[in-house]
């Protein structure tokens, strides 16, 4: 299919061009995942759902207790059905059925959320009859309930897409090599996302595999995943952390930070410190959890250059950013064209050197441009040859062209178009 490179005007300015609501509208929030989670799609749904509540609108949230990237239950939450207010916010949690492991695995915590707040949703939209039901993927499993509920009361239906989670699943390799459950799954997506009134995603390639899928193009807009530009940005002396950690001056530390699941591939990360471990000074930093992590940390033990951290808070989290020499943001070749890292806007804004894994055809790779270093997916040989080169100095990045593609994802500006979409 060929599509315009500016089919898809970011912000969706090409649906309304609202920026405050006329009145006091009542949304209710289907997700899946949602504050306090730290990362992923949930981070960015408590953002959304907070900007609607300060400008005014009753928001009813309907999720599970927080569990990513972990894919455990946070301490303080029960996994069971709970209801409160939330800075303004009516919060539904709903319990959800954890089990680590991948294939089809992976379908059993979606499948049970989907179910255990099918209820939930249809009695919150039936009771409150919200002017707009939100919903966010992943995942896609209880949509239907909620469309059915929406239609019935007159609600506008918004989908917010941060993956696709067919394609994403049979690209890591979740779902095994069941063509036929493929098939299923795509005959599902199509037809639950044909019928909602707005699809927003967060890159172009996305947007054009959502056409390509038969959702209608003067229904999908792009809402790029943002950044706190206030809370990230380069601090004018050493990160803190350096000393925390025991870190020299002269130490040249590479650093990833987020998820550790499948699709970030950071075995990559481990065979190039492994291949570094005779060189001095090169320290490797690895921030977050998921279900890989196990295996990684057993991977890592043995290496005398790799450190492992949990999730950092948030009043930390610039100070760990500023850590440091090198962030690495890797995507397995099946996944990086699938979408655009959320963790992207952070990495940039720390004014660091940022090196992404990206093919030169994929948007990840045309989005950056020499704002970061551009390597093959996959390829410990080209991240070790990296390091070493931004280390000594012979490679550099253009922190000036971060900048400015920073401010291109301003979290201001990406909860005003999400209003946008939202009030009209």
């Amino acid at each position: 299919m060929n599509i315009r490179s500016d089919a898809f005007p970011v912000g969706g300015e090409h649906l309304t061009a609202a920026s405050r609501p006329r009145k006091r509208k009542t949304v209710l929030v289907h997700a899946m995942n949602y504050a306090p989670e730290k990362t992923g799609a949930g981070r960015y749904t408590g953002d959304i759902a907070g900007h609607f509540a300060a400008m005014g609108m009753a928001v009813t949230v309907v999720t599970t207790p927080p569990h990513y990237p972990a894919w455990e239950v946070d301490r303080g939450y029960g996994n069971r059905y709970a209801s409160r207010i939330e800075d303004g916010i009516t919060v539904v949690r709903v319990p959800l059925i954890l089990r680590p492991g991948a294939r089809l695995w992976r379908l059993l915590a979606p499948a049970s959320f989907a179910a255990s707040a099918a209820p939930v949703v249809l009695w919150q939209i039936l009771r409150k009859r919200p002017d707009v039901v939100f919903c966010v993927e992943p995942t896609l499993l209880g949509a239907p309930f909620a469309l059915l509920a929406a239609k019935l009361v007159g609600a506008r239906t918004v989908l917010h897409v941060h993956d696709l989670e067919i394609d994403a699943a049979f690209a890591m390799g979740h779902l095994g090599k069941h063509r036929w459950l493929m098939r299923v799954g795509e005959f599902f997506e199509t037809a639950v996302r044909k019928r909602f009134d707005i699809v927003v995603t967060i890159s172009r390639r996305m947007a054009e595999k959502l056409l390509e899928k038969g959702v209608a193009a003067d229904r999908v807009a792009v809402v790029r995943n943002w950044v706190d530009l206030s809370a990230i940005f380069p601090l004018p002396g050493a990160s803190p952390y350096r000393d925390e950690l025991g870190y020299a001056d002269e130490d040249f530390v590479v650093l990833y930070s987020g998820n550790l699941g499948a699709k970030q591939g950071l075995d990559l990360l481990i065979e190039a410190a492994r291949t570094l471990q005779g060189v001095q000074g090169i320290r490797f930093v690895i921030g977050g959890d998921g279900p890989a992590k196990a295996e990684l940390e057993r991977l890592g033990s043995v290496l005398g250059n790799v450190r492992f951290l949990p999730l950092q808070p948030a009043h930390r989290f610039n100070e760990f950013l500023n850590m440091a020499d090198l962030h690495l943001l890797p995507q397995r070749r099946g996944a990086a064209d699938l979408l655009l890292p959320s963790k992207l806007g952070a990495l940039l804004a720390s004014g660091k050197p940022v090196v992404v894994t990206a093919d030169p055809e994929t948007e990840l790779a045309t989005f950056v441009g020499d704002a970061a270093l551009v390597i093959p997916p996959e390829d410990p040989a080209a991240l070790v040859s990296t390091i070493l080169k931004v280390r000594s100095g012979a490679l550099r990045t253009r922190p000036d062209h971060g900048k400015e593609l920073c401010r291109t994802l301003a979290r201001g500006d990406g909860l005003a178009a999400m209003l946008s979409i939202v009030d009209r």
